[in-house]
């Protein structure tokens, strides 16, 4: 005899609620086929989910993210990196107090006395027909960030070897839910073989089909949900062992919407709208935001980045700032609107030579027009770099392009060798935007607190 046993699964959603109706009406549907069918299924969730982009998101501070899970009938779910470094340490301690589902993540531990009571290592499942299956979480290690919040991500690698021998003991089929990227999910299917299906997600790879190595099907939906992941395993009862592993990604954007979960939405986008309400200033002007030419708004928000920091300097994109603000009263919901980005402020040493050569490129056309997606930043170009401590002098070539000429720092010229605490948005500590910053061996990072929140700090102090 031969059972299937079916698992559900969105990976990254980010907060994108304009697809969430379809990803909750496709779930709700599998579902009901498979349970009227006597058949095992499971909706999970690989992290991720909240991304305080959205009104929502940042209003409840997760908790309305659990509740629309809660509706879609999801039955496990992980932590991204969006979970862990994005909210402070007691709202991630309580984000799931109300979770219907269960909640898994093996190398998330607090630093603190207690630890959450909805956290298990392990998750223990048992199909309709007797299949044991085991479940595995885990979450990057950005402990850079999370050790700021007390918390701590202990090596994935390390976690997996002190809980794989044990789901062995136990368990018929073992899944690992993975927040850490393609590349980590791979190395552990060649080093694990007793690992039968990764469910990936955090690098936003979409793998239509899934990708086999040795023993192990990986499988991951892309981002935003616009695909939602299926994986199916066959179990031979009288082989007594796992026969066949298929994994799929199904494209949902032209699925029919959910009208409970459209319902649900109206309702927390009201009474986040509420929330998020209150004036903070009045202004008698408005304030102008331009994405490639210096502004009062960015000058004035860079200043306080380097005097909140006590940095030496201070470096900010301008297109953090992603709209005007008019007269009148301006609230939260405001500031959230022009800044949206999860992205906190940091503290890199920089040597004169480093700090020059990043100054230099920031200029660039390549830069300042470079449509960002991820590392935190959630607008449509990068933009000018503004400076706050330095100055910096530019001339224009005959093409129209600026280039750096000189930068002083109090009044002389950056010398090569001298370390510069240079303040700036996390974004840039990440990837190849700017190497120097990138691989810059000492980094401060300021938690909870976002780029925004020094936005409203500077309103008030100088536009109120």
């Amino acid at each position: 005899m031969k059972e299937r046993i079916y698992m559900y699964y969105t990976n990254d959603l980010h907060s994108n609620f304009k697809q969430w109706p379809r990803v909750a009406g496709y779930f709700k549907n599998e579902k009901a086929k498979r349970e009227a069918e006597h058949q095992s299924c499971w909706i999970i969730d690989i992290g991720d989910h909240l991304d305080r982009v959205h009104p929502i998101a940042e209003a409840f501070k997760g908790k309305a993210n659990v509740q629309l899970m809660n509706d879609a009938g999801y039955d496990i779910v992980t932590l991204g990196n969006n979970e862990g470094i994005t909210l402070a340490h007691e709202d991630l301690f309580h984000l799931y107090d109300k979770a219907n589902f269960q909640v898994v993540c093996s190398n998330l531990k607090s630093m603190r006395s207690l630890e959450p009571e909805w956290l298990q290592p392990t998750v223990h499942l048992q199909s309709v027909k007797g299949v044991k299956i085991g479940v595995i979480g885990l979450t990057a290690p950005f402990n850079a960030f999370y050790n700021l919040l007390d918390w701590h991500v202990e090596a994935p690698f390390h976690t997996l070897e002190k809980y794989i021998n044990e789901l062995e003991q136990v368990s018929d089929i073992i899944i690992l839910l993975s927040h850490l990227g393609l590349n980590e999910d791979q190395e552990i299917a060649r080093r694990f073989s007793a690992i039968d299906v990764i469910i990936g997600g955090h690098t936003h790879h979409l793998l239509r089909r899934g990708e086999e190595i040795n023993n192990t099907i990986i499988t991951a939906a892309g981002k935003h949900c616009s695909f939602v992941g299926e994986v199916i395993l066959t179990w031979d009862h009288d082989l007594n062992k796992l026969v066949n592993k298929e994994a799929y990604a199904t494209d949902i954007t032209h699925y029919s919407n959910d009208l409970q979960a459209e319902q649900s939405l109206l309702v927390l986008n009201k009474e986040a709208d509420r929330l998020l309400g209150d004036p903070i200033i009045h202004m008698e002007n408005p304030i102008e935001v331009k994405w490639f030419q210096h502004t009062e708004i960015m000058q004035k928000l860079t200043d306080t980045l380097k005097n909140w920091t006590n940095a030496d300097c201070a470096m900010l994109n301008a297109g953090l700032l992603m709209d005007q603000l008019g007269a009148g009263d301006v609230t939260f919901k405001d500031i959230h609107r022009i800044c949206p980005h999860p992205i906190n402020p940091c503290i890199v040493q920089l040597s004169g030579d480093e700090l020059l050569k990043v100054i230099r490129a920031s200029f660039t056309k390549e830069f300042t027009e470079l449509k960002l997606r991820g590392f935190g930043f959630r607008g449509e170009v990068l933009g000018r770099m503004i400076f706050s401590g330095l100055t910096v002098k530019t001339l224009t070539r005959s093409n129209g392009e600026e280039y750096v000429e000189k930068v002083t720092f109090q009044g002389e010229e950056l010398v090569k060798d001298n370390i510069y605490r240079v303040a700036t948005a996390d974004t840039f500590t990440f990837g190849r935007l700017l190497p120097e910053i990138a691989k810059s061996s000492t980094k401060q990072f300021f938690l909870p607190e976002f780029i925004r929140d020094l936005l409203a700090y500077t309103l008030v102090q100088n536009f109120a």
